[in-house]
């Protein structure tokens, strides 16, 4: 009897299962191995095979591919190329600007004894193209005596403007625009703000003085003629007797090193202090004050200018400077007039923001603004010239509108402060709210009087003053027109802006509107209190 028999029933059912249980624990060790598949990246974490979440067997090895190179970060790494270095030097402020192909960033610092502004640009290394700046600032500027450049650090580029005086800079990114990329701005304002009414007054003194030393020069010059008896016909005065030239006197060489040099040179004497101005006693403050009462001040704005070159004619000319050079003539056309001051928004080429236009008329309370631009359009047949005034509403044409707004976007290529502009947007939004029909009203008949006149010297485009909503006119308190001179997109009117003698005649069509327009509109009594 075998030992399974001699077991107890129980005991051999027990026996049995275990041995089966042994048995499939054996097959499983000789089978293969298996593990799961995992699940690709970036997909379910569901098992992957057949569907059904069995295992499956583990796929051959297979070399790995080489591993691609990683691509160069597009900003933290790569540096910022300079396209452009500019300068606009100007009595009022003096900016510079760094035009790249990628957005710049830059903090900076005054240093005083001497005055510096330290300028940190990230992203820059040192390139023939940010060197330009060395050789852009002439010795004129009003405001920067000269430039560093130097590699402060790895792709920090480190800018030192020396200062002739202190100054309150305003630096801005801007974004491409135009023909422009990005561009990094200083502007250098001075620290102190001149008194437009003070410049006027001295200005117009300066003149008085220049006149009356003229007219002493003439006097004089007449009255040594009479004085000076008449040399008879036939005596003729005796001929020249030449004196002997001295030969020139060597210069001995200063004792010691220096006298290795055989010509020495000059040191200028120290210059002298500045006269000092005495304080003006109170009987010739009021009598200034009542000279500045009596003035009639008029607001000349040459549109554009500096980063805004306006308009471009078929052959390269360009508005802002066309429209100058009108206006410079204008102002010395009307300053010709003892009672008549021109404040000119701009006298070179830098740009001026359309709110800081407004803001200098306002703040020299001037009697009238005339802003000068030459038009331009999408066809070059359009042609003639146009007053435009003011509107409370909607624009008196479509052509108006489509100017309009051609000419409220020029801060956006000139370069505006966004921290300025968005409180000067307000300022000018609440000037048009301000703006009442009277002003409206004097203002179309100032414009009503210039286009008579501009029509004498060439094609209008309309013949009655338009309306429209142009930023440059909402000072709500002075009489405002804007006046496209003609069309420089046109061939044939782009050369009557050239030319010199087309130019006298529209100034003085101009002059001859304005005075026509004072005749019959006497200007208010204004009291303009001095800073």
């Amino acid at each position: 009897m075998t030992v399974e028999r001699r077991l107890p029933h129980q005991f051999r059912l027990q026996r049995r299962q275990a041995l089966r249980a042994m048995g499939a624990l054996a097959l499983v060790l000789k089978a293969p191995q298996v593990v799961a598949a995992p699940a690709p990246v970036g997909k379910s974490s569901k098992s992957v095979g057949d569907g059904s979440g069995a295992l499956q067997p583990l796929p051959a090895q297979k070399k790995p591919a080489a591993a691609a190179s990683p691509a160069p970060a597009p900003t933290a790494q790569t540096n910022s190329n300079i396209v452009a270095v500019r300068v606009w030097p100007a009595d009022e402020y003096t900016r510079v600007t760094l035009e790249s192909d990628k957005p710049l960033a830059a903090q900076h610092f005054l240093v005083e004894g001497p005055d510096r502004l330290v300028i940190d640009i990230e992203g820059l290394e040192l390139s023939p193209g940010l060197r330009e700046l060395l050789g852009k600032v002439h010795a004129d500027d009003p405001f920067i005596a000269g430039v560093r450049v130097g590699q402060n650090r790895p792709r920090v580029v480190r800018l030192v403007l020396d200062l002739k005086q202190p100054v309150a800079p305003q630096i801005f990114t801007l974004a491409p625009v135009a023909a422009y990329q990005n561009r990094l701005v200083f502007d250098l304002y001075p620290k102190v703000e001149v008194d437009p009414l003070l410049t006027l007054i001295r200005e117009k003194e300066k003149a008085e003085t220049e006149a009356a030393k003229s007219v002493q020069d003439a006097l004089g010059e007449m009255i040594a003629r009479i004085d000076k008896p008449a040399l008879p016909a036939t005596s003729m005065p005796p001929p020249a007797r030449k004196l002997p030239v001295p030969a020139p006197v060597p210069i001995p060489p200063a004792p010691g090193p220096a006298a290795a040099s055989a010509v020495q040179t000059p040191v200028p004497p120290p210059p002298l202090p500045p006269l000092s101005r005495p304080a003006p006693t109170p009987s010739e403050a009021g009598l200034a004050q009542a000279k500045l009462d009596r003035l009639i001040v008029i607001a000349l704005d040459p549109g554009h200018g500096g980063e805004d070159p306006g308009a471009i004619g078929p052959s390269g000319l360009k508005e802002k400077d066309v429209v100058l050079a009108v206006a410079l003539q204008l102002r010395d056309r009307l300053n010709s007039n003892p009672n008549i001051r021109v404040m000119m928004t701009r006298d070179a080429d830098f740009f001026v923001p359309l709110h800081e236009r407004v803001r200098k008329a306002r703040r020299v309370q001037a009697d009238l603004f005339v802003s000068i631009h030459a038009d331009a359009f999408i066809t070059p047949k359009a042609r003639g010239a146009s007053v435009f005034a003011l509107s409370d509403g909607a624009a008196s044409s479509q052509t108006a509108r489509w100017i309009a707004n051609k000419e409220n976007a020029a801060d956006l290529v000139g370069g505006v402060n966004k921290d300025i502009a968005v409180k000067d947007a307000n300022v000018l939004k609440a000037m048009l709210d301000m703006s009442t029909t009277a002003q409206i009203r004097d203002s179309l008949k100032l414009g009503s009087e210039v286009l008579g006149q501009i029509g004498r010297v060439g094609n209008l485009h309309k013949r009655g003053v338009e309306q429209a909503g142009f930023a440059v006119l909402k000072a709500p308190d002075v009489p405002s027109i804007l006046v496209e001179t003609a069309f420089i997109s046109n061939p044939e009117e782009e050369a009557k802006l050239r030319d010199p003698d087309y130019q006298a005649k529209l100034v003085a069509a101009l002059a001859t509107g304005i005075a026509r327009y004072f005749a019959k509109n006497p200007p208010l009594a204004r009291h303009r209190p001095l800073s």
